[in-house]
């Protein structure tokens, strides 16, 4: 089976139509011809198991290793499976290493120097001797007789050579196992300090909560009271005329609905109702935001809500559920409220700039009077 928007398709025919557009399938084709077939053509050496007859094999490489990782992701053992690739690339390596080895050998003479491959009867002892000594080489071990010619001379340097390399990515491959597991509990149970008192500082953050919408299920619905937005963090959704049915648009992730019923829209005829039905196309991931909420986030950010009622209003005009008249009067009030208003600013400031007036005419009567006192004082 495969996903498609979140649902799990098994269905045979989707998957085999799925599978021939893929771009896997030509080379898993290519990589599943019989061309071990072209050993019976004239002129080829009719030797069974020629390895080049079979070089098309390794094009289903990249889905081996597709194959690991997804296995590396689902296992209960991470660790334990990275150990066992490590030791099949390992053995890997010295099969491949062996089977040069016992070629050189075959093409120097088997059993001419005391460095090749001896000439067993039994393939069995030939290919346990290649494999024995490309361990010893690879190992780097050393204890292999001494070669005799420059074929045998560059081979077995460049066999040391590949086992210092090999050497030191077994080495790292190890210190990254080691330190998974010392780091495991680290990972899944971080200290949670630092991030409680991140969120906390950011008050927005704790007031979304997350919610889960199955395929098929409608968020919301035409003409139901709106009490909360949401943000799409994971999935797509789908706006639905009345029939329930047509797609009228599609919402990705990132994007945010709900908040038209809930800011306060001049001319808005639905009021605080919803004026769209959504519909979770799969499995959707949402984060919501209450009423309340909001309203106490914009009045932190002014830019967040102008934006929202820009597209807000775009939006009602395009459904017509805008009306203007309604709008342009209640433009007119709060104008006409903001003139008041400043009116009233400006005539306590008269007020206030009077009354400091009059509080320094007392402190400088009663000033008057208090060196009047004085003086009266100092005669009597």
């Amino acid at each position: 089976g495969f996903l498609e928007d979140g649902i799990l398709v098994q269905d045979v025919s989707q998957t085999r139509r799925r599978y021939l557009g893929s771009w896997t399938f030509p080379w898993d084709v290519m990589a599943v011809l019989p061309t071990e077939l072209l050993c019976l053509l004239p002129g080829v050496p009719r030797v069974p198991g020629v390895p080049a007859a079979r070089a098309n094999r390794c094009l289903r490489v990249p889905r081996l290793f597709e194959a690991f990782d997804r296995c590396e992701t689902r296992t209960g053992w991470p660790n334990v499976f990275r150990v066992a690739k490590l030791m099949l690339y390992l053995l890997l390596g010295i099969h491949w290493h062996g089977c040069l080895y016992f070629a050189l050998s075959a093409h120097l003479g088997l059993g001419v120097d005391p460095w090749v491959c001896p000439g067993f009867t039994q393939l069995l002892r030939r290919y346990l001797h290649s494999f024995y000594f490309s361990t010893l080489v690879l190992a780097m071990v050393g204890d292999t007789p001494a070669p005799q010619r420059e074929e045998e001379l560059l081979f077995l340097t460049a066999g040391f050579l590949l086992a210092v390399l090999g050497f030191a990515t077994i080495t790292g491959s190890i210190s990254t196992v080691i330190a998974n597991l010392s780091a495991a509990d680290a990972a899944l149970y971080p200290d949670a300090g630092p991030v409680r008192r991140y969120l906390r500082a950011r008050g927005l953050v704790l007031r979304l909560r997350p919610q889960v919408f199955s395929p098929g299920e409608f968020v919301c619905r035409r003409g139901d009271v709106g009490r909360e937005m949401y943000f799409i963090r994971e999935g797509r959704l789908a706006v639905v005329a009345e029939d329930g049915v047509t797609q009228l648009a599609v919402l990705g992730e990132g994007l945010y609905f709900g908040e038209i019923s809930l800011i306060n829209i001049k001319g808005n005829t639905a009021g605080n109702r919803r004026t769209a039905s959504i519909l979770s196309i799969g499995y959707s991931d949402l984060f919501c935001l209450g009423k309340e909420d909001l309203e106490e986030v914009l009045a932190e950010f002014p830019c967040a809500r102008a934006a929202m009622e820009a597209k807000g209003r775009e939006l009602l005009l395009r459904m017509g559920q805008l009306n203007t008249g309604a709008e342009a009067a209640a433009l007119a009030a709060e104008a006409e409220a903001e003139r008041w208003l400043q009116g009233l600013e400006v005539a306590l400031e008269g007020l206030q700039t009077r009354a400091a007036r009059l509080l320094a005419q007392l402190e400088a009567s009663a000033l008057h009077m208090a060196l009047r006192v004085q003086r009266l004082e100092g005669r009597l």
